[in-house]
């Protein structure tokens, strides 16, 4: 039995920023504003570090901040430059932000890049509403929006689910131009922007040929997904099934349950699965219900013998992997799904400046309890 790590050789972080920074200004090109992000991804070091070097607030090591007031100045960063404008041209810029399943763990990360990237659009002189939904809920989500472009938004970034409504929501803020980023989740065929996160489907991908290789001969596996309309959700299911039924044609996968993000549905769902069917030796979660999972394993003492899968670095999931509940952990960047989208929107507005890429996929990594570190 062989497991096969793909790994990707990159430039150092420095190096990558300083070039990304200069290929976007260009030569005689409309320049674009250097971000903080940016200079701490150059510099290793957390965003709040950089807004402390900079500006001269709260402690830091004098070194540290040195090294960083160096690198912004390679990159070419000027704090006023943008506020000086946008107060001179007397643009009134509000940006709208929608966030879905915003109690889940893995949305912490998501909500504060968001945050970060509001704290310094606003320095520059724009306003950022951060509007936050429980669940994910279409008929919410389309009356935040509805909201936003009522409070003068010039642009909103939403985690979406698969709604013809949602959509046509998106379609008509297009046609008001107002462009419309979705993050995390996205909605095929809609006019928005672009759309920020991970490729969900290649990640149910590499979790389907993760199980494959670790499961034995024969056997069933379950996979819990989290909402049937969210599209991230059905990406990953859509992934695993296919690319599992290639890889191993002696194991039947069952039907897909949905425990809609709750932990207790997870528990009942696996509780139940697991005495109908004796020879259930995977689990694949495509959405949030680890905990529930892992407190039905181990309370019928079965936490060896079926081998789990999952998504995103919580701090619980962490947790779990280290013990060996989960066999892996396949993360994506919370942070830069939160930040990139006001930051895309803010250039949009301001400058005129169209995303790069239509799809702005966030890294796919593979942790084990080996590898956390």
């Amino acid at each position: 039995m062989t497991i096969v790590f793909m790994v990707f050789i990159i430039k150092d972080k420095k190096t990558a920023a300083i070039e990304h920074v200069h290929d976007c200004c260009g030569q005689g090109g409309n320049e674009m504003a250097v971000t903080l992000q940016q200079i701490a991804e150059a510099a290793g070091v957390s965003r709040g570090t950089v807004d402390r070097a900079l500006n001269n607030r709260g402690r830091i090591n004098a070194e540290v901040a040195d090294r960083i007031r160096k690198i912004a100045d390679e990159m070419g960063y000027q704090p006023n430059r943008a506020g000086r404008a946008l107060a001179m041209s007397k643009r009134s810029i509000t940006i709208g932000v929608i966030i879905q399943a915003a109690n889940t763990p893995f949305m912490e990360k998501v909500i504060e890049g968001a945050e970060d990237a509001k704290a310094e659009v606003e320095r520059l002189g724009a306003d950022v509403i951060i509007r936050k939904i429980d669940d994910f809920d279409a008929g919410k989500a389309v009356a935040a929006m509805y909201e936003l472009k009522e409070r003068g938004c010039n642009g909103i970034a939403v985690v979406p689910v698969d709604d013809e409504k949602l959509k046509a929501t998106v379609d008509e803020l297009a046609d008001a131009e107002i462009p419309v980023i979705t993050f995390n989740s996205d909605i095929e065929e809609s006019r928005r922007l672009c759309f920020v996160g991970q490729d969900t489907y290649q990640s149910g991908r590499v979790a389907a040929g993760l199980m494959a290789d670790i499961l034995p001969a024969s056997g069933k596996v379950l996979v819990i997904s989290g909402y049937p309309a969210a599209y991230g959700h059905k990406n990953r299911t859509k992934g695993f099934l296919k690319e599992f039924a290639m890889l191993r044609e002696d194991m039947q996968v069952l039907d897909v349950q949905y425990a809609f993000d709750d932990n207790r549905m997870a528990e009942m769902i696996t509780n139940g699965m697991l005495k109908e069917y004796e020879d259930l030796t995977g689990i694949y979660l495509a959405a949030s219900g680890v905990q529930g999972v892992c407190k039905a394993l181990n309370d019928l003492g079965l936490a060896d013998k079926v081998k789990v899968i999952s998504n995103d670095l919580t701090a619980q999931n962490v947790q779990y992997l280290e013990e060996g509940k989960i066999r892996f952990l396949i993360g994506q960047d919370g942070y830069r799904q939160g930040y990139e989208p006001v930051m895309i929107l803010f250039e949009k507005i301001f400058d005129g400046k169209e995303p790069e890429k239509e799809f702005a996929y966030t890294e796919i990594v593979i942790k084990t309890k080996y590898n956390l570190a």
